[in-house]
C-alpha cells in the first residue's frame, strides 16, 4: 500500500494565499475616498458594460477587483441578502457591517475548504448622515475584514497607490476633487487616465432614498479637467 502524499496545513494555506494574491495583483486597481458630500469610488475599467462598482442597497455600494465572474457572483449574493433582510425586518436593518460579515464568512469558507480560493478583493461602503458615520469595509480573499477610514485601495499596485494617497489626501474633499485625486493616483504620472478608462460611482450623502449614482460622460470629463 502506498503512503498518501502529505503537505502541511501551513504550506497549503500559504500556497492558496500566494495564488490568490498573484491573481488579484494582475487586475487593475480601485480606490474609494471619503468626501464632504459622500463616498467616491474610482476604478480603472475601460469596459462600458462590465462594472466593478455597483449599488447593493439604498445607501450601500459594492466594488470588486480580481476575477470578474467571482466578484460579480458575490455582488448578486449581497443584493439578495440585503433585499431579504430588508423585506423580513426593515430597511434600516440592512447595513454595510452586516454585509461585510456575510462576505467574510463566504470568502473564509471558500479559502479554507475549497481547492481554489477566490481571486478577489471586495469593498462594501455605506454613506452616513455625516462624514463621521461613513463606513468602508475592505474584505480580502481569505475573509479578513478591514475597517478603513478616509480611503482604501484594492488590487493591482495597492501599496504604491496607498502611499500616494497618504501624502495627497485631504479631509472634506469635494466630489470633483475626490474624483480627480482618485484618477490621478490610478494613472501614470506622464499619462493620466482618460474618462473612457475610468468607472466612477458616488454615494451621495444628501440624496433622498437611493444614494448611489454613476459619474460618466461630460460630468466626468469636467471633473478631470477642472
Amino acid at each position: 500500500m502506498t503512503m498518501p502524499f502529505y503537505v502541511s496545513p501551513e504550506q497549503v494555506m500559504k500556497d492558496r494565499a500566494d495564488y490568490a494574491r498573484k491573481g488579484i495583483a494582475r487586475g487593475r486597481s480601485l480606490v474609494a475616498l471619503e468626501s464632504a458630500a459622500g463616498i467616491v469610488i474610482v476604478a480603472e475599467n475601460p469596459s462600458r458594460t462590465l462594472f466593478k462598482i455597483s449599488e447593493i442597497y439604498d445607501r450601500i455600494a459594492f466594488a470588486g477587483v480580481g476575477k470578474y465572474n467571482e466578484f460579480e457572483m458575490l455582488k448578486i449574493a449581497g443584493v439578495r441578502h440585503a433585499d431579504l433582510k430588508g423585506y423580513s425586518y426593515s430597511r434600516e436593518d440592512v447595513n454595510a457591517r452586516g454585509l461585510a460579515n456575510a462576505y467574510a464568512q463566504t470568502l473564509g469558507q471558500v479559502f479554507t475548504h475549497e481547492m481554489k480560493p477566490y481571486e478577489v478583493e471586495i469593498l462594501v461602503a455605506q454613506v452616513g448622515a455625516t462624514a463621521a458615520a461613513d463606513e468602508l469595509f475592505h474584505i480580502l480573499y481569505d475573509g479578513t475584514v478591514m475597517d478603513e477610514e478616509r480611503f482604501t485601495v484594492l488590487g493591482g499596485q495597492a501599496d504604491t497607490i496607498a502611499q500616494a494617497l497618504e501624502s495627497r489626501y485631504q479631509d472634506a474633499l469635494s466630489i470633483g476633487d475626490a474624483v480627480k485625486l482618485g484618477a490621478s493616483v490610478l494613472g501614470d504620472t506622464d499619462q493620466p487616465l482618460s474618462p473612457e478608462q475610468l468607472e466612477v460611482g458616488v454615494l451621495q450623502r444628501d440624496a433622498a432614498g437611493r444614494a448611489f449614482r454613476r459619474i460618466k460622460g461630460d460630468e466626468l470629463a469636467q471633473f478631470l479637467s477642472s
